[in-house]
């Protein structure tokens, strides 16, 4: 009983949100503007009210010396799941390939006006809960802000910018929707639209039957009379509202794909994946897309054969892939990190360290940079004051091994990660 009582009270000393807050003497990274040595950082119901060099701390703030301490912005996951609920996995055999995570029961597809693995009405913003088990993880590597999309499906719904923290699911959304996410799946189906090719003209048709559903829409709003009512349809409201599309894009041919495709599609685009954007940097340059760079670099099968022999273009993907920041930076592209579920960012930030890219670089790839694509810089990505008070107080390597984060404030609620687990010594033979 009395251990219940324990657990039920570790969330109160996890999460604490004094309603002023300033942390004095601490080295300042704003992203936005030049690093500021020594410097004060004032929080105020959830807000930055007050940055610089020479700031007065409120008499009724708590306090933290800085002394010895790095401040970031909050970094956020540029693409992620964070704050839906996973769904089970049922027990028995294997599911249908076109019962795809996250989608919606439907009846073999016979053609596009079937809508096939089409969830473009549906709002990460609705499904978001505050209970979500990976939410502390995410904090605990100092992530404050997921651009979080529902799963599964072609056109697999709306995203929205969250903060990971909240009382209620409602007060998480910072901006919804942001995006919709586009991939390429193809879920089975032995007809249309059962291969890329298929998937491709499938949603050209889906975004032409958009442009005509809007049009008719139009015409019927400005002069009902005598015409027929245009018939209310979900997939392509969903279309509409998204501000800007995600095309999937990794290796160097999906991505000129994609880049072809998106002019076709007329629509503000941005590119994920991204692994051989070392083979493309001047093209993404040229054409002017953002990119989300996945941050879990390709590695062996965990149960490849250890006799087959791996071919030259899978061992050079795999070298090569954590220099695609470096390339993308230097080429002077656009660019976010997305973490794609790896355990510790920090190790895989590391990989593209060793490739050559900056530590201001991948600061910014996991923070304004990401805040800029989603049109939300005015709000989050950088510490400057009015923004809102995402926080990450660190000492010592950001990007090390175990980064020594002391605390994490997301909307100005102060989180004290725990110390990580010591590893248990082996025990000695007797």
């Amino acid at each position: 009983m009395r251990w219940g009582l324990v657990f039920l009270l570790l969330p109160a000393v996890w999460a604490q949100s004094p309603p002023v807050a300033a942390i004095q003497n601490a080295r300042i990274v704003t992203v936005s503007g030049p690093v500021i040595e020594s410097g004060t950082v004032v929080v105020r119901d959830g807000l930055i009210v007050d940055v610089g060099p020479n700031v007065t701390v409120p008499a009724d703030a708590w306090v933290l010396d800085g002394t010895g301490l790095t401040v970031y912005p909050g970094l956020i996951d540029a693409m992620a799941s964070l704050g839906i609920p996973e769904l089970p996995t049922p027990p028995g055999p294997t599911p249908p390939r076109t019962a795809m995570p996250g989608a919606l029961p439907q009846a073999a597809p016979q053609g596009p006006e079937d809508r096939p693995l089409t969830n473009s009405w549906m709002r990460a913003a609705d499904q978001v809960r505050v209970t979500e088990r990976r939410i502390d993880a995410a904090r605990g590597n100092g992530f404050t802000t997921s651009v979080t999309f529902p799963n599964g499906g072609i056109f697999t719904g709306q995203g929205a910018v969250i903060d990971l923290a909240g009382e209620r699911a409602g007060s998480m959304v910072v901006q919804s929707p942001v995006a919709q996410r586009i991939t390429m799946a193809r879920g089975g189906f032995s007809a249309y639209p059962g291969s890329l090719l298929g998937t491709i003209a499938y949603v050209r048709q889906v975004f032409l039957d958009a442009d005509q559903y809007s049009k008719a829409k139009d015409i019927y709003a400005k002069n009902p009379a005598g015409l027929e009512r245009p018939p209310y349809d979900r997939a392509l409201e969903g279309l509409l509202e998204s501000p800007r599309i995600l095309l999937p894009a990794n290796t160097a041919v999906e991505i000129d794909r994609m880049i072809r495709f998106s002019k076709e599609l007329g629509r503000p685009a941005v590119l994920y994946g991204a692994h051989e954007a070392y083979r493309s940097a001047a093209q993404l340059a040229k054409s002017g897309l953002p990119v989300l760079v996945n941050l879990k670099w390709p590695e062996p099968a965990r149960d490849r054969d250890p006799e087959e022999t791996e071919s030259v273009r899978t061992l050079e993907l795999r070298e090569n892939a954590p220099t695609s920041p470096a390339v993308l930076a230097k080429a002077g592209v656009k660019f976010g990190f997305y973490t794609a579920g790896v355990e510790k960012p920090g190790l895989a930030i590391r990989e593209a360290f060793e490739k050559g890219l900056t530590v201001d670089q991948a600061v910014r790839a996991l923070t304004l940079s990401v805040a800029e694509i989603y049109g939300v810089a005015d709000r989050l990505g950088s510490i400057e004051k009015g923004k809102i008070a995402n926080l990450v107080v660190v000492r010592g390597d950001l990007f090390g091994d175990r980064p020594q984060i002391q605390y994490v404030f997301v909307d100005g609620e102060r989180f004290e990660p725990p110390p990580p687990a010591t590893p248990a010594k082996p025990e000695t033979a007797q």
